[in-house]
């Protein structure tokens, strides 16, 4: 048996919840006050999500960086490996909020893409 005990984001109500994993498989989710604290429960137990936010480099742009975000929840296990390409990642200027800048990264099924816009500048 494994019990972990969580606040639920799902809603303003930040609800305590008791997330038991039984050693048959059964998982019991307690102290939720909406629906929505089991699926949470759920998912945090068998396999973690989270949307991962960071930045890249930005070549011959008006700013050194542009911030990023992955467009759907990525497994928590990979945030270091993804943050691991991030990092050896370069793109050019310009760039338009909502471009897609890594194409499903890990096959995660994710796409990584600009939160902000990025002009070119010409370097003389």
């Amino acid at each position: 048996m494994k019990k972990e005990e969580m606040v639920c984001i799902m809603c303003p109500l930040g609800c305590r919840l008791t997330v038991i994993l039984e050693d048959n498989g059964e998982l019991l989710v307690s102290g939720n006050k909406c629906p929505r604290g089991i699926e949470y429960g759920r998912q945090e137990m068998t396999e973690p999500l989270r949307i991962l936010t960071s930045s890249v480099l930005v070549k011959n742009g008006d700013v050194p960086l542009v911030s990023v975000k992955t467009n759907k929840p990525v497994p928590r296990k990979l945030l270091n490996e993804i943050m691991d390409i991030l990092r050896k990642t370069s793109v050019e200027a310009p760039i338009k909020s909502g471009d897609v800048l890594i194409e499903n990264i890990l096959d995660t099924g994710a796409d990584v893409i600009a939160t902000r816009n990025v002009e070119r500048i010409e370097i003389a």
